[in-house]
């Protein structure tokens, strides 16, 4: 028996100048294929709800509706953010306890991406929280009320819609079996995505939507500590661009055919 996940449409599969549409809407066929930014908006809009008010409970658990809704909402707020429960648990109301059943059943559902830090580097005092993220850019967009592209570049939370899309699009690409998480120490020292491919190589993979193609330096501090294997910078430009320390900045869909052919 095999298993195989079946996500929303992902860049691979779309034509590269509908990407910007693809990160607005998400992958979910209907919201990607209506006819207006309005209507996709609608489909989602509806799609939250029916899948809160009647499809979650037919799984058996018992979570209000709106109670989940806000939480859902709250993660898209802290779209790529380091996973804050006690925060959450206030705002909601709730228990600790509570907030970890609701990420729980999120993820479960396929629809929360919940990345791990990396911990196996001893003696670097690295953060604990995992970082989440809306796995469907349109979903999480929908729920912040975002209609329009242009809405999106101008909303607080459009850096890390970005990159959870990348993300989303980096991990389908990845040989079957690679481990992803994140490299975050107290010192700055930070990598938005780690790849361990089946083989055991470490890729490192900056993210930024911008046009200039440069890392930080807490970016090769956190290579050179893991020794990794390939470094990469997913920017929003369209060239490759080779940079110090064996950084090569390219576009996301290089990054994902270079994945893609990796070798494991």
């Amino acid at each position: 028996m095999s298993y195989q996940e079946l996500t929303p449409f992902l860049l691979s599969e779309v034509n590269i100048d509908e990407m910007s549409a693809l990160w607005l809407r998400g992958g979910f066929p209907d919201s990607f294929l209506a006819k207006t930014d309005r209507a996709s908006l609608t489909w989602r809009e509806d799609f939250i709800r029916t899948y809160l008010e009647r499809d979650i409970s037919s799984f058996g658990p018992r979570i209000p509706a709106k109670t989940l809704c806000r939480f859902w909402t709250m993660l898209a707020y802290e779209q790529g953010g380091l996973l804050n429960a006690a925060k959450l648990a206030g705002n909601l109301g709730v228990s600790g306890q509570s907030i970890a059943r609701y990420l729980d059943l999120l993820v479960d559902l396929m629809l929360v991406r919940r990345i791990p830090p990396w911990h196996s580097k001893a003696g670097k005092r690295l953060v604990k929280s995992p970082k989440v993220y809306n796995r469907d850019a349109g979903m999480a967009h929908a729920l912040l009320g975002i209609e329009s592209t242009e809405a999106l570049l101008g909303h607080p939370v459009v850096g890390g819609s970005w990159e959870g899309f990348c993300i989303e699009n980096l991990i389908a690409a990845a040989p079957r079996g690679t481990e992803a998480s994140f490299y975050r120490s107290s010192a700055g020292a930070e990598i938005d995505l780690l790849l361990k491919l089946p083989g055991g190589a470490l890729w490192a993979i900056e993210i930024k939507r911008t046009t200039a193609p440069k890392v930080t330096r807490g970016f090769h501090i956190a290579a050179n500590d893991l020794e990794v294997a390939e470094c990469i910078l997913v920017y929003a430009g369209e060239r490759e661009v080779p940079g110090p320390g064996g950084v090569r900045a390219m576009s996301l869909q290089d990054a994902i055919e270079r994945l893609a052919s990796a070798e494991t």
